[in-house]
């Protein structure tokens, strides 16, 4: 069934450059018509020979097109992201319905047709090898077969019909609460560090195409979590007299203000450190 998906992706999905090869090769993963499949961003970096922010981008943008749908009520057996291609599953739907109602003639040479056995209400089927033995290879034993007969269906939930949104309309919902308390960043970061993360994801993702606020909301707790711990005694540039304001200033880019930022807490230090003549 792999086959089918990677036929679909080089046949008909709108993807270019490194998008177009990491749909590939999530497709090459998928078992049964349902085309979902598990991959880990190191995983797809090796087989597509591509950096970590290369990988990140191309599957921002498969998501925001609604190719890729990240299910994330789902996890791989070392915490991989499972994806869903809905387009790729609705061709390969009427594609079988197709040959159900134009069934292939029979003879002598050729017995009957075996039944279609796979579909949305069956489970995701036998698990096939991966080509050239790297990439996603899951560790065998008992919790290791995630891909099998034994898991439960996706509900389909987190289909490409959720609305997309811009950064700047994704809010804090209770779960990412929960999540903070939780992981413990709340207490890591402070509320004070925990607003500044925030306004700087929003400064950065402001650029960014509308994606489902699922997409925003496991990208949010990504860059939460590279947040460094602001050392103790060191106050953050924006609070520093003189500095940037806690507004992105109008008609400014981000680079200007970051230097602008960078200036200011460099005078700052050096009216600090200038002798006063009473040492």
């Amino acid at each position: 069934m792999s086959h089918d998906a990677r036929a679909w992706v080089w046949d008909h999905s709108r993807s270019k450059g490194t998008g177009r090869l990491i749909l590939v090769l999530i497709a090459d993963r998928c078992v049964d018509d349902r085309c979902i499949a598990y991959a880990s961003v190191s995983a797809l970096m090796k087989r597509a020979n591509a950096s970590r922010s290369a990988v990140r981008d191309a599957l921002d943008k498969l998501i925001a097109s609604g190719e890729l749908v990240w299910l994330d009520d789902r996890q791989g057996p070392r915490g991989e992201r499972y994806y869903y291609l809905p387009d790729a599953a609705r061709f390969l739907a009427g594609q079988a319905k197709a040959r159900d109602r134009y069934p292939a003639p029979t003879g002598p040479e050729s017995g009957p047709s075996k039944p279609f056995e796979g579909g949305p209400e069956t489970g995701p089927g036998e698990r096939n090898p991966t080509p050239g033995g790297t990439g996603f290879q899951p560790g065998r034993g008992p919790e290791s077969d995630p891909q099998n007969s034994r898991e439960p269906k996706v509900n389909g939930s987190k289909s490409s019909s959720s609305p997309l949104i811009p950064a700047a309309q994704w809010h804090i919902d209770d779960a990412s609460q929960a999540w903070l308390r939780q992981q413990g960043h709340l207490d890591r970061l402070g509320e004070h560090a925990l607003r500044a993360a925030d306004e700087k994801w929003r400064n950065y993702r402001a650029v960014w195409g509308p994606r489902t606020a699922a997409a925003w909301s496991a990208d949010w707790r990504e860059w939460i979590t590279r947040e460094r711990t602001p050392a103790p005694g060191r106050p953050h540039l924006r609070s520093l007299p003189g500095g940037a304001s806690t507004g992105p200033a109008a008609g400014r880019t981000y680079a200007e203000r970051h230097t602008t930022a960078l200036l200011d807490a460099l005078t700052e230090l050096e009216t600090n450190d200038t002798p006063t003549g009473t040492e």
